[in-house]
């Protein structure tokens, strides 16, 4: 089975880190993106000249369609995908009785769906050749929870128990699926707050800094591939000691 990867939500942030690192150690990867375009490209286009193959494909992971038709274009490019890490998310701040149902069924529709569609995308091929391994990004706010971010950390505890039940049902036919969940990282999402928040988390964590990108990407990385052969279901946190 090739070695490709299709990371969503691969133009910024923790995605763009992942790809850099499975790139790096030898996948194919497939850049999803839904709006970044030009840093989407750029990245595929760096990597290229790396010597490492990628490539760069729109699709909004909450549309089915769109983005089963991104990763048949990378399959088309590079082969059958054999890991699968579900990145792409969306969060904002809000007290719960204040939060719409728009913005709702937003969060669910990209955090959980999205990781329904492109696993249902991939699965089959897996199936057939009794390998694969799927990755999904959750947060330590699925884990234990966050004020003012009800509907962000219930999207993120529910790719948790994705996570764990299809790691189940996947496991006696070679497939893996292990989640990452991440503190506090330095993206854009958590340069948004501002720094006196940014301060005050930092002040909270037990290593008392924020946590890069390339670290999450590390542990991404080491769930996917062969070093994890005998790691499935597992929620591993990226945080710091955060949360113990």
């Amino acid at each position: 089975m090739g070695r490709v990867a299709f990371i969503t939500g691969g133009s910024r942030g923790i995605g763009r880190a992942v790809a850099r690192r499975l790139a790096v150690e030898g996948y194919a990867v497939g850049i999803n993106y839904l709006q970044a375009r030009e840093q989407a490209e750029k990245l595929a286009a760096e990597l290229r000249e790396a010597d490492c193959q990628a490539m760069a494909v729109q699709g909004d992971v909450a549309d089915r369609v769109a983005v089963t038709a991104a990763i048949r274009q990378v399959e088309a490019a590079f082969g059958p995908v054999s890991v699968l890490v579900n990145n792409a998310g969306i969060a904002q701040q809000d007290l719960f009785q204040d939060t719409g149902d728009e913005l709702w069924h937003r969060l669910f529709a990209v955090n959980v769906d999205g990781a329904y569609h492109t696993i249902q995308a991939v699965l089959p091929h897996m199936l057939h050749v009794k390998q694969g391994s799927i990755v999904n990004i959750s947060s330590i706010w699925g884990l234990r929870g966050s004020s003012c971010e009800v509907a962000y950390s219930a999207t993120k505890a529910a790719v948790i128990g994705l996570t764990r039940s299809l790691a189940v049902e996947l496991a006696p036919s070679g497939i893996r699926v292990n989640c990452v969940a991440p503190g506090v990282i330095r993206t854009d999402m958590v340069e948004a707050l501002g720094t006196e928040t940014i301060a005050m988390l930092e002040e909270q964590s037990p290593m008392g800094r924020l946590g890069t990108p390339e670290e999450v990407a590390a542990a991404a990385a080491f769930l996917a591939g062969g070093g994890a052969s005998f790691i499935t279901g597992q929620v591993l946190t990226a945080d710091g000691g955060f949360v113990v």
